[in-house]
């Protein structure tokens, strides 16, 4: 991937700075967008950006073509979380998580587009989740935008297959990642909570940040060129495999 330029969203901090620093493994070049883009590694580009506001975007966009001339990956990375079912969010909530987990990703791809259709390989990879594809409980508020994460990635793959950009998307199961942990921490007994989600994953872990990094590094990757329109689930096998119970 030498020679390439990428941005991710949320790329300071858990998956997305997997994902950061995957890609600069890889010999991208790399521009974090993020809220607090502090404390990155050497060599990584931080930019102040809330997806949540175009000018912000539009901004953030317009700086790493100054800066590098260029623009081949973007990583759609960038999400905001919720709990509860359908009665435990009010409108504002939902219009806020809404906004920044469906709507931010069409504000940095929108910025995008013009400077991917000049790159000789240009890729987006959208951070999905299992929670698009499996019913999962007190997560309708995600589970709605993640589902439409799903649904968008597929349109924008074939609103530009003929443009040569190629759109896809990771969905990660249960992640070790800081937001996780929040909520473990917030949990009355964490120890039990952290063994009931290691249980629910069918390999009986959590997915680790790199695990989920090496799919989307994948997919953003030339040698991925026929693939479009597609998900990958990084998930321990939660959403397509019907193990028996362990033997207590």
């Amino acid at each position: 991937m030498r020679g390439l330029v990428a941005v991710v969203t949320g790329g300071a901090s858990g998956i997305g700075a997997a994902i950061s620093a995957r890609l600069q493994e890889c010999g991208a070049t790399v521009a974090v967008l993020d809220l607090n883009p502090t404390g990155l590694p050497d060599g990584q580009h931080g930019l102040v950006c809330d997806i949540s506001d175009d000018a912000s975007v539009r901004s953030a966009i317009g700086k790493v073509q100054n800066s590098f001339g260029r623009l081949d990956i973007v990583i759609n990375n960038a999400g905001a979380g919720a709990l509860g079912t359908v009665e435990d969010n009010d409108d504002a909530e939902w219009h806020r998580v809404w906004d920044i987990n469906v709507v931010g990703m069409v504000r940095v791809t929108r910025a995008a587009l013009p400077l991917l259709r000049q790159s000789p390989s240009p890729a987006i990879v959208n951070t999905c989740s299992i929670a698009a594809t499996a019913g999962l409980p007190q997560r309708a508020l995600y589970s709605a935008t993640k589902g439409a994460v799903l649904s968008l990635t597929q349109a924008m793959a074939a609103d530009h297959l003929r443009e040569g950009i190629r759109v896809n998307c990771v969905n990660p199961g249960t992640a070790d990642t800081p937001w996780v942990g929040r909520l473990l921490d917030a949990a009355a007994d964490p120890d039990a909570e952290r063994v009931a989600l290691n249980g629910r994953q069918p390999h009986g872990r959590l997915v680790t940040a790199d695990e989920v990094a090496g799919a989307v590094v994948y997919l953003a990757s030339p040698l991925s060129g026929s693939t479009t329109g597609t998900s990958i689930a990084v998930d321990g096998g939660l959403q397509a495999l019907r193990l028996p119970a362990r033997a207590l």
